[in-house]
């Protein structure tokens, strides 16, 4: 044997003893490589593994999902609240106001995993979440957290005209007045609904971030019935404001009524639902004041109405002056003061044969009598060849004087 295979059969030998050290216990423990490590505990011999090991399954961790999150501020109240457990369930939940209260009502699904809340929030207030969660070992953690809604001064509301349960007349639009601006147009219209009984299309027209009105393209069908469901609550309508309630209005329209008011021929006629029922003389605005043209709305009726120049900017001494005094039959068509009814008995006789008034239409008592009790509020009067521009859309319900292409329009 050759001395290097001596040498080969020592570096054997010497391996076999460290070995064998090893396996008795001896130095070779101490200088074991570094992966090497004890094996972890068994699941049932301790509850509170839930790392990888080599003796049993593991515990998965639970995953929690909590809407609104920990100490979120400016809440919408429309967002329901909600807890899930992924890998694992909860129970013991409770939303509660934190100035106290009744808790808001909640359902929780059929495997235990998520809680949701039934009831909306309320605006300016903080809520606090307790709940427990529960492992697939069975293992519970008490949770706390809270968060707070949005504050009163960011709430938006809304006034709507026709009224619930009235009856209005075949021209009269639909107008929301928003308490504030509306930058999310698109938001707000998606949220109101608007249902008619004679399934006419209707369009919303803009007039500023707080007004809109909405009509179809022509006058309501007589005796249609009309439903606005509005769903604002939790809409934002932009700049941090969120609207705060749910309204459904509905309103009823009368037959069409129409009053074709001519200054050629110093006449009114009227119609209903297309037939002529009435012709009546008629004394319009004279040339210092004519009358608007084109179509307007009965917007009110009072049976007497003071009136007084100093409403058109006159006063004593200036030209078509005239102190306070009291009308017949009003019907009010325009903001500024622009009405059918009863000529003053000094224009008896100018009626049906030349105009004396300030802008109104004015009749002879028994047919200023007729128009107040068969003409209602909503009811349209067209107004034709005064050589005035027609009614603004604003200075009472013009809005039919706006072409349907252009009202439509987005």
């Amino acid at each position: 044997m050759t001395n290097k295979d001596n040498r080969k059969i020592g570096k054997i030998l010497a391996v076999a003893a460290l070995c064998a050290a090893v396996a008795a216990g001896g130095i070779g423990v101490a200088t074991a490589p570094g992966w090497a490590k004890p094996a972890p505990e068994s699941e049932a011999s301790t509850p509170v593994r839930n790392e990888p090991g080599l003796a049993a399954p593991v515990v998965k961790a639970v995953e929690l999902g909590v809407t609104p999150t920990d100490g979120a501020k400016a809440v919408n109240p429309a967002v329901a609240p909600s807890v899930k457990a992924v890998n694992g369930k909860l129970k013991d939940v409770l939303l509660v106001p934190a100035a106290g209260g009744e808790p808001v009502k909640g359902s929780m699904s059929a495997d235990g995993s998520t809680w949701t809340a039934l009831d909306p929030l309320q605006f300016n207030s903080a809520y606090t979440y307790s709940f427990t969660i529960v492992d697939e070992a069975g293992r519970e953690t008490k949770k706390t957290q809270t968060f707070t809604t949005v504050e009163t001064a960011n709430e938006a509301d809304a006034a709507v005209y026709p009224e619930n349960g009235s009856t209005v007349g075949a021209g009269q639009p639909i107008e929301i007045v928003f308490s504030e601006p509306v930058v999310n147009k698109a938001a707000v219209e998606k949220a109101v609904k608007i249902t008619v009984s004679s399934k006419q299309p209707v369009a919303w027209h803009w007039y500023s971030d707080q007004r809109v009105r909405i009509r179809p393209e022509k006058f309501w069908a007589s005796n249609s019935q009309v439903t606005v469901d509005m769903k604002l609550f939790g809409v934002d309508f932009g700049n941090g404001m969120i609207g705060n309630f749910d309204a459904k209005v509905q309103f009823k329209v009368g037959p069409q009524r129409l009053a074709v008011v001519d200054d050629t021929t110093k006449t009114m006629k009227v119609y209903f639902d297309g037939k002529l029922v009435k012709t009546a003389p008629v004394t319009l605005g004279d040339p210092d004041w004519l009358s608007p043209t084109g179509y307007a709305v009965i917007m009110e009726q009072e049976r007497r109405s003071k009136f007084n120049a100093g409403s058109i900017g006159l006063k004593p001494g200036d030209k078509g002056y005239y102190p306070p005094l009291t009308v017949e039959y009003a019907n009010r068509l325009t903001s500024s003061g622009v009405y059918v009814h009863q000529a003053l008995e000094s224009a008896w006789g100018a009626v049906g044969k030349y105009n004396v008034s300030h802008g109104c239409v004015g009749l002879l008592p028994a047919d200023a009598a007729w128009f107040f009790s068969n003409m209602k509020t909503g009811d349209v009067v067209q107004t034709l060849n005064t050589g005035a521009p027609a009614v603004e859309p604003l200075e009472g319900y013009g809005d039919w004087n706006i072409p349907w292409a252009q009202y439509a329009k987005r």
